[in-house]
């Protein structure tokens, strides 16, 4: 008996249930999304031709344009102010050494174990006291200084030639210049894996913009599919079609960066 070929026939067919696990669920959710409410509840596993139905109903009841383009502005700003100020932070903290730099680093760390449900009301009253409710910064400000992707910069900055910086240095640069012009393009599949991790979270996010945004004008897509989900007598397929259309922006973003993405997590600089 040939143990090896076991083994391998083990390891594929483990694969093989993990990976049908993974993807049934965007099946599921893209099948419902063809079918009536009716179908999805009793279960049938074929596409149906509600399709079109299920967009003019959803269409009724949600102004998707400006729906999303509320939440592209949100991810967007989101997206480019915190990759700006984390890898800034980040780089700094590798780069300029001093005496309490490990310390303050230490106490981010620290702050990663607070949960978000503490900070809530404080981040509530500061944001009402600066007259920022109901606005799309009362949303965006919060994110910007990630202390995950700061962490995340530093790690992925000790990977960087010091060479670099010091033959910059030598033919002139400052130290903003060597940032710009040497540091960000040796870094891009780094930027590349945080990109991907800040915009899907910023995408995603559902509690904080359920507090701050109070219209119907400012939400965002993950508040309108929680909304459908909670009338009376909700219709699935519509539900599992807005679904589908929420997840098509982090796909393509993910597909269009996967591979550096996968360069940026395995901190290659290139």
């Amino acid at each position: 008996m040939n143990f090896a070929l076991i083994r391998r026939a083990g390891i594929y067919l483990f694969l093989s249930v993990a990976a049908f696990l993974s993807v049934f669920p965007f099946y599921w959710m893209a099948i419902g999304a063809t079918n009536k409410s009716i179908d999805i509840t009793t279960g049938q596993m074929t596409p149906g031709n509600n399709l079109v139905a299920n967009f003019q109903s959803l269409a009724a009841q949600v102004d998707l344009v400006r729906i999303f383009g509320n939440s592209f502005l949100i991810a967007i700003i989101s997206t480019i102010l915190t990759l700006a100020v984390s890898s800034i932070a980040g780089y700094s903290f590798e780069m300029f050494r001093s005496r309490v730099r490990e310390r303050i680093f230490q106490l981010l760390l620290l702050l990663l174990s607070i949960p978000f449900a503490a900070l809530m009301v404080p981040l509530f009253v500061m944001i009402s006291r600066a007259s920022l409710t109901n606005t799309f910064m009362a949303v965006i400000l919060p994110t910007i200084a990630s202390i995950f992707i700061i962490f995340y910069f530093r790690q992925a900055t000790k990977a960087f030639p010091g060479e670099l910086r010091d033959a910059a240095r030598v033919d002139g640069l400052k130290e903003w210049q060597i940032f710009l012009f040497v540091y960000l393009p040796t870094m891009r599949s780094t930027y590349a894996a945080a990109t991907i991790i800040v915009f899907m979270n910023a995408w995603n996010n559902y509690l904080w913009p359920l507090i701050v945004l109070q219209t119907p004008e400012n939400k965002t897509i993950t508040l309108v599919i929680s909304a459908l989900t909670a009338a009376y007598a909700p219709d699935f397929g519509v539900i599992l079609l807005a679904t589908v259309l929420a997840t098509l922006p982090t796909l393509v973003i993910f597909f269009v960066l996967q591979r550096q993405f996968v360069q940026g997590m395995l901190g290659a600089v290139k």
